[in-house]
Formats: C-alpha cells, sequence, structure tokens
C-alpha cells in the first residue's frame, strides 16, 4: 500500500512538473507544429522568411499575394519580440532565407503599461544583432507596427516606437523599413473602418492588400 501511494505521488510530481514546464514555455506548440511541418516537406533555401506575430500567422494565404516569390511563413500568434528571440533557432535560424521579413512589437506594448517604446525599440535591436550573428548580408526588412481600432489607444506609443526602429534601422545596411501604419490610417488619423475582422484588431484581406502593396516593391527576387 505504502509502494502505491508513493508511486502515485511521483506520478503527480512528474505530471506537475511536466504542466510547469510547458506553461514556462508559451508557443511550444507552434514550434513543434513548425517543426511537422518541415519534417513533411522542409522549406527550399533561398526562400523570403516571414517571422512575427499574429498579423503572419493569419495571413495564411500569403503566397496567394506574392506568387512570383517563394515564402515561408513563421509567425506564432501573440508573440513578442522577446518570444521571437527565444525561439529564433527554430523560426529563423534553422532556414537558409534569401530575406527576412520580420513583423513584431505590438505585443510587446499591448501585454503591460510598464513596456515603453524605447523597450520595444531596444528588444528589436537586440533580435536583429542576433539575426546579423547568423547572417551577415541577408536583407532584412520590418514592417511597422500597425494601427488598429482595438488597440487605438496604444497608437502614439505605436507610432515613437516605429520611429525609433526606423531611425535604428537607417544605419545598418541591407534593411528596410516599410510604414503601413500610415497607409491604414482615414484622414483624420484613426484606423481604417474597413480593413479589419470583427476583433477590430486582425486584418481582413483589404487590410492585407495594402501590405501586399507596400511590400512587394521590396522583395529580393
Amino acid at each position: 500500500m505504502a509502494t502505491s501511494k508513493k508511486i502515485i505521488a511521483l506520478l503527480f510530481i512528474l505530471c506537475a512538473g511536466s504542466f510547469l514546464y510547458a506553461s514556462a514555455q508559451p508557443f511550444k506548440e507552434d514550434i513543434i507544429n513548425f517543426k511537422k511541418q518541415d519534417s513533411v516537406n522542409f522549406p527550399p533555401k533561398n526562400s523570403i522568411l516571414f517571422a512575427g506575430s499574429s498579423s503572419f500567422t493569419n495571413w495564411t494565404d500569403i503566397q496567394n499575394y506574392f506568387p512570383s516569390y517563394p515564402i515561408i511563413n513563421r509567425g506564432f500568434g501573440g508573440s513578442s519580440l522577446a518570444d521571437v528571440i527565444r525561439y529564433a533557432d527554430d523560426v529563423i535560424f534553422r532556414y537558409q532565407p534569401k530575406q527576412i521579413v520580420i513583423y513584431c512589437g505590438e505585443n510587446d506594448l499591448a501585454a503591460s503599461d510598464t513596456v515603453y517604446p524605447a523597450m520595444v525599440a531596444q528588444r528589436f535591436m537586440n533580435l536583429f544583432t542576433l539575426i546579423r550573428t547568423h547572417y551577415k548580408k541577408v536583407p532584412v526588412v520590418y514592417i511597422s507596427l500597425k494601427p488598429s481600432i482595438a488597440r487605438q489607444h496604444l497608437m502614439p506609443r505605436f507610432d515613437v516606437a516605429n520611429t525609433m526602429i526606423k531611425n535604428f534601422l537607417k544605419k545598418q545596411r541591407k534593411t528596410k523599413f516599410i510604414d503601413v501604419y500610415h497607409a491604414m490610417l482615414k484622414k483624420d488619423g484613426t484606423p481604417m473602418d474597413d480593413i479589419f475582422l470583427e476583433d477590430k484588431l486582425h486584418m481582413n484581406a483589404k487590410g492585407y492588400a495594402i501590405w501586399q502593396k507596400l511590400i512587394e516593391p521590396y522583395l529580393v527576387k
């Protein structure tokens, strides 16, 4: 009886440990799914890698928007720049892209009032430095943080973070900052009404059409 209790206690500890381990590794399931996709059909070399948060995750038909370019989409919804850095080996460095396109930072500011634009800019700089240690010459594109109706209260912070990242990239070689922020605003400076899904945060096809027009001219052939 005592032995059975010990076994049950041990199993409980193991299960609790597994739960805590999973909790300490957010987005682990997303990473596992990416690896499963790669095991079935590993993306070809010299593709264009899109990495970042849900604006990429939800762009499930991204290849249709850029039919002349081989695209790898490794956006995982809800991620912050810290998460992209944490999983860089899995979502960036396991591939051999000819160009890297980043959209991330919006969730950083939305997560907490204690996160400021300068912190987001620094996180991006850290990610950029990490990329440059692996890929010295691969062009890097950063898509500006977008405005949205759901996060309209954060737009001033998004705008400042965008400016900081833009100014940083001006001093770096083989980089491009793409401003989608202002292209998604009405004349009165508020976000367009008809480019978002019902959640007022994520984009519909009209929103992605705006992005396509701005991004495509800077994709590497």
